[in-house]
C-alpha cells in the first residue's frame, strides 16, 4: 500500500471515529489554490475545520507536531475561501481540530489551534 492509499484509508477511519461522535461531515479533501483541508464538518454550532495527521512511529515526532505554524496559516485561508464559497454568516463560530494518529493511537485535539489571519 503506497502513501497515497495509507493516508486516504487513516482519512477514513478518522471519518468513522467522528461520525460516531456526533460529528456531521461536510465535506472532504476540500482543496482550494491556497492548499488543501482533510475534513470540514458540523460540532453543533460549530464549523469545525480538521487536519488529519498520520505517523507510523515516533522517528519524526509525534502526528500533531507536523501540523506547524505555517501549515496552520494555509489551513485558515483554505478556510476563509470556504466559508465565502458557501456564504457563510461572519458570526459563524469556527474550531480548527487535528486529529493526530500514532500507529494505531487516535487522539482528536479541539482547538488545536487559532484562527491566524
Amino acid at each position: 500500500m503506497n502513501t497515497r492509499e495509507k493516508g486516504a484509508q487513516k482519512e477514513q477511519q478518522v471519518c468513522a471515529y467522528l461520525l460516531s461522535a456526533g460529528i456531521e461531515i461536510l465535506e472532504r479533501n476540500f482543496r482550494a489554490r491556497q492548499g488543501e483541508i482533510d475534513i470540514i464538518g458540523r460540532d453543533r454550532e460549530y464549523l469545525v475545520f480538521f487536519e488529519v495527521k498520520y505517523r507510523e512511529n515516533d522517528r519524526s515526532g509525534s502526528a500533531a507536531e507536523a501540523v506547524g505554524r505555517a501549515k496552520q496559516k494555509k489551513i485558515c485561508k483554505v478556510a476563509d475561501y470556504y466559508r465565502m464559497l458557501h456564504n457563510c454568516p461572519e458570526d459563524t463560530p469556527i474550531r480548527f481540530d487535528v486529529v493526530a494518529l500514532d500507529g494505531e493511537k487516535l487522539s482528536w485535539i479541539k482547538n488545536a489551534f487559532y484562527y491566524m489571519a
